[in-house]
């Protein structure tokens, strides 16, 4: 019986999304959608972190080469079932709102060769930055003590962060992060306000709904 706070702890703490990238050689993601989590806004970097991965052609960029765009860069894996649900909302993001200056970024924590071929497979048209260790690195450059895919980073497109969610996002959370991203652009409201308002907003959402493959 002494087991048992053990077991608990381990399986909230995968509910969570919160299995790191190394042990993807010890254990699959579970399928099961991990609770979303907002990461404090004090504890995110101020602006996007300066580092250098592949692309699908294997030349180096980094984030700072979409100047002048409104980045929803997001942290995934082939193997993480939450991250593979994402795709096409992310992929509908690109396409509604690219005209307009947001620029997916995706950011697969993976070995190359799995994420070009999914990748094709799913038909990904927006920019893809690979890595293994040094991907992961990058997500901690980011300030997140603990990385769980997905995790997704909004900057506005002077390369300020404005918020972060970890977890599988959502339309309607999407939505209201984008509106926040937009009045900050705008001049409307300060970063600190709209993060303020953001929280207020995403808290009073019902819970996402558990999805299954």
């Amino acid at each position: 019986m002494k087991s048992w706070p053990i077991v608990a702890i381990a399986v909230s703490a995968l509910a969570a999304g919160a299995a790191f990238y190394l042990a993807r050689r010890q254990s699959p993601a579970p399928d099961a959608a991990p609770a979303a989590i907002e990461v404090p806004a004090a504890q995110l970097a101020a602006t996007l972190p300066d580092f250098q991965l592949a692309d699908r052609d294997g030349q180096l960029k980094s984030l700072q080469d979409w100047p002048d765009q409104a980045l929803i860069v997001n942290f995934w894996a082939t193997w993480c079932a939450p991250c593979r649900r994402e795709i096409p909302l992310l992929q509908q993001l690109q396409r509604d709102h690219g005209p307009e200056g947001f620029q997916v970024i995706g950011i697969a924590v993976d070995f190359r060769d799995k994420v070009l071929a999914y990748a094709d497979e799913m038909q990904i048209e927006y920019p893809l930055l690979i890595g293994e260790q040094e991907a992961l690195d990058a997500a901690a450059a980011f300030g997140v003590e603990a990385v769980g895919f997905p995790f997704t980073v909004f900057s506005d497109r002077q390369g300020r962060i404005v918020t972060s969610h970890m977890g599988e996002l959502t339309a309607v959370q999407a939505s209201l992060i984008l509106d926040a991203v937009r009045n900050v652009d705008s001049g409307l409201v300060s970063i600190e306000s709209a993060r303020a308002d953001l929280e207020t907003a995403l808290a009073r959402l019902p819970p996402p709904a558990t999805g299954a493959e």
